[in-house]
């Protein structure tokens, strides 16, 4: 007999997506670090490769590191239709709801500004800007779009925003800048970060202008929740997670293409980065969902899910906690046994990971998640 997608839940969530979250603040939480130590214990082609996949694209261009922040805001998107069907059972009204979202968007950006020093009190020299404030911003303008309009609206916006912002860089070149109008220098998103942003001197990649191609990032995202958690095409999940897949391998074809006149830019965010990282997001949380949450592979999925569950926990927990200090502590004596650079890097690499992991492993098992 098969199950619908609403069977697919446990306890409301959806272990594939909290799965796929942990599996994305992984590599935040030292993967890199570990993987780029890897390279200088063996120095051969493939771990070398591997290490500059985990170093950001200067500018055009990507690499896998560069997919974890966008993946992440898709994820977020994903769950906005699970999270808005529930509270539309408990009996929210849309005031409330959209309260709520407001919040939440504000809550992250303030969030980001800690991050970035705001206790420090150096209002002069601070960052405003911040990947929290970004995910706050346009998760919270992607979520009320989804709240106020239609689905063949949102699809049109969706368009609208992307085929504009390309026009826009390609044809309006910063005043102050080289002339080149997709250049570090000479793009307007830099230009209206310098204007409107203090202490920005070039460019920010968390900047003003680019917010808006993001907000698609996370309404792709709310795509897939809705297309996952509605039962109103008759689908079976495992059909689901095909098309799913398909639909991914499309956005990325459209993205490829797209790239050939408006290059792949994080740092830009680009119309093109943006279909790119959403067809690969797409294709990754399809698999993710067929193999735990159809195929009930679930298992391996806990250490994952003690990460994703509590992922900006760990975020700001690393900018506030040494982390690197208690595993030197704990692990200190271990991690000079070799007494080889090389292999004592892989071993702290090793450490860290693990003194995060506990960390966030004592928190799940005590119930404690920081909810934003």
């Amino acid at each position: 007999m098969e199950i619908n997608s609403k069977q697919l839940t446990t306890n409301g969530r959806l272990l594939s997506l909290d799965t796929l979250r942990g599996v994305d603040m992984f590599f935040i939480m030292g993967a890199g670090y570990l993987f780029s130590s890897l390279a200088q214990l063996f120095p051969n082609s493939f771990w070398m490769g591997i290490s500059e996949q985990f170093q950001h694209v200067s500018w055009n261009g990507l690499a896998f590191i560069d997919i974890v922040f966008p993946l992440f805001l898709f994820i977020a998107g994903i769950s906005f239709p699970f999270s808005l069907a529930s509270s539309r059972n408990k009996g929210f009204s849309e005031r409330k709801i959209r309260f709520n979202i407001v919040r939440r968007g504000i809550i992250l950006v303030l969030l980001g500004m800690v991050y970035n020093g705001l206790l420090q009190l150096d209002f002069e020299h601070m960052r405003y800007a911040s990947v929290l404030g970004r995910i706050g911003l346009a998760w919270m303008f992607a979520a009320l779009i989804w709240l106020y309009f239609k689905p063949r609206t949102r699809g049109i916006l969706c368009v609208l925003i992307l085929v504009l912002y390309w026009l826009l860089l390609v044809f309006v070149p910063a005043p102050d800048g080289s002339g080149d109008s997709l250049s570090l220098e000479g793009c307007l998103v830099g230009y209206v970060d310098r204007l409107l942003l203090p202490g920005v001197d070039t460019f920010d990649p968390e900047g003003i202008l680019s917010t808006f191609p993001a907000i698609v990032t996370a309404l792709l995202g709310m795509f897939t929740g809705h297309f996952i958690r509605t039962d109103e095409w008759n689908m079976s999940p495992t059909r689901k997670a095909c098309l799913l897949a398909g639909m991914g391998l499309v956005l990325l074809g459209i993205g490829i293409l797209w790239n050939t006149v408006f290059p792949i830019n994080k740092r830009l965010w680009s119309s093109s980065f943006v279909c790119t990282v959403g067809g690969i997001s797409a294709i990754m949380f399809a698999l993710f969902y067929y193999i735990v949450d159809v195929r009930k592979c679930q298992r391996w999925t806990l250490p994952f899910r003690v990460i994703g569950m509590n992922s900006i926990t760990i975020y700001l927990a690393q900018r506030m906690i040494d982390f690197g200090f208690t595993a030197r502590f704990l692990f200190g004596g271990v991690i000079g046994i070799p007494e080889n650079e090389a292999v004592e890097n892989v071993l702290y690499a090793l450490a860290y990971i693990t003194v995060c992991w506990i960390f966030l492993g004592l928190l799940y098992r005590w119930k404690i998640f920081l909810k934003v």
